[in-house]
């Protein structure tokens, strides 16, 4: 089963490059991120032409979160638990059948955080915990989970060209990353560095200053298994093909394929 996230930056804008990457890529479930739309405005049937299901957690302008999937949904929860007082569609988890029961998927768009020195920053780190909480509470059911997303989080100094120009920045705290580090210390696993150590692979280019032709990327776009997913792992990769597509967005599609089916009798 093929599962993979893209911050789409602008599905409206991206339309034309979604449903292509769809139908070349083939992806059984689909997390998008910054969908920059509310769900009424959502181009849900093109995408379902395809033959995908879609649920939405939109927003105006900005944020906003998706799952694209060909299995069905049997439950779909919209919002991240823990503080009532917060409106920003950053997270989505749907929840399927498969022959080896039942998988958890979610759609996340974790906070940015800059500049530090402004509230940004503590609502970063406090959705992480909100995050983390919720996240130990799911891996109780002992059930294939994948948190697939935008983290904004750069893990290791090896997943920027340049992590010197990232110091001073959100994404790359030591706070964040120790934060990203208590999720893995729960029990998670995160698929690309799980199959992969190369130290030039990175999944968002900025549109400035030539950082696509110069290589000059980051690795923020992850995706977590719990254990159960984890053990189903069959491969991990990054589709940077697309960040040369026209009107691309600055992040490009993570893949990976889980072995969902039953093993056959002998």
């Amino acid at each position: 089963m093929k599962i993979a996230t893209w911050n789409i930056n602008g599905v409206k804008a991206r339309i034309d490059n979604l449903l292509h990457w769809l139908s070349e890529s083939q992806p059984d479930i689909a997390c998008l991120q910054e969908i920059k739309s509310v769900d009424e405005n959502f181009p849900r049937l093109e995408i379902e032409a395809l033959g995908y299901h879609v649920e939405t957690h939109g927003q105006k302008g900005f944020n906003g979160v998706a799952i694209l999937s060909k299995l069905r949904f049997d439950e779909v929860n919209r919002g991240l638990a823990g503080d009532d007082e917060d409106v920003q569609a950053r997270f989505i988890e749907g929840v399927f059948s498969t022959e080896r029961g039942a998988l958890r998927v979610v759609s996340l768009y974790l906070p940015n955080g800059n500049p530090v020195d402004t509230p940004k920053f503590p609502y970063k780190l406090g959705w992480m915990e909100r995050l983390e909480r919720w996240a130990q509470a799911r891996l109780a059911l002992e059930e294939p989970l994948v948190l697939a997303g935008d983290y904004n989080v750069i893990p290791e100094p090896h997943d920027a060209h340049h992590p010197e120009q990232w110091v001073n920045d959100a994404l790359f705290q030591p706070q964040t990353r120790q934060s990203f580090r208590r999720l893995e210390n729960l029990g998670f696993t995160e698929a690309f560095r799980a199959v992969s150590d190369d130290k030039g692979a990175y999944s968002f280019w900025d549109y400035q200053a030539g950082a696509w032709q110069k290589n000059n990327g980051i690795r923020i776009d992850h995706l977590m298994l719990s254990p159960e997913a984890a053990g189903r792992l069959v491969s991990c990769d990054i589709e940077k093909h697309t960040r040369a597509w026209e009107k691309p967005s600055d992040h490009v599609p993570v893949m990976i394929d889980l072995d969902m089916a039953l093993a056959k009798a002998a």
